[in-house]
């Protein structure tokens, strides 16, 4: 299965060797770390869409481009829907899973309130 990290990886870090652009110089571009995207072109980190967006316009492109694939020739329609659809429901749990921690985080937060106080903060 194709995982949208790897393609945005992929397309990040060909997109800045297109430019032409060290990896400091496009952190700088986009207001990030080096130490961030560099984890972001080797597909350990994901990105959320803000940074997408900044590392998009630090580059010149949408950020669609960022997650495009490439198509071999011989692909079939039925053959790219169906790599369309692993990547959406790869993208889906990343996200659902993002979600839940927030959900957890935000339950944690929640029962031990201000200062270690209850929930309704007496």
């Amino acid at each position: 299965m194709v995982k949208v990290q790897e393609i945005l990886a992929q397309n990040l870090k060909k997109n800045r060797r297109m430019l032409g652009i060290t990896q400091g110089e496009l952190a700088e571009r986009a207001g990030l770390s080096i130490h961030y995207l560099a984890m972001i072109e080797i597909a350990r980190k994901f990105p959320t869409a803000g940074v997408i967006d900044r590392l998009a316009a630090a580059l010149g492109i949408s950020s669609n481009e960022l997650f495009a694939i490439a198509v071999p020739p011989q692909m079939t329609m039925e053959e790219m829907q169906k790599k369309q659809e692993a990547i959406l429901e790869n993208l889906n749990q990343g996200i659902e899973k993002a979600l839940n921690k927030l959900d957890k985080a935000l339950e944690t937060r929640c029962e031990c309130g201000p200062k270690g106080k209850g929930k309704s903060g007496e």
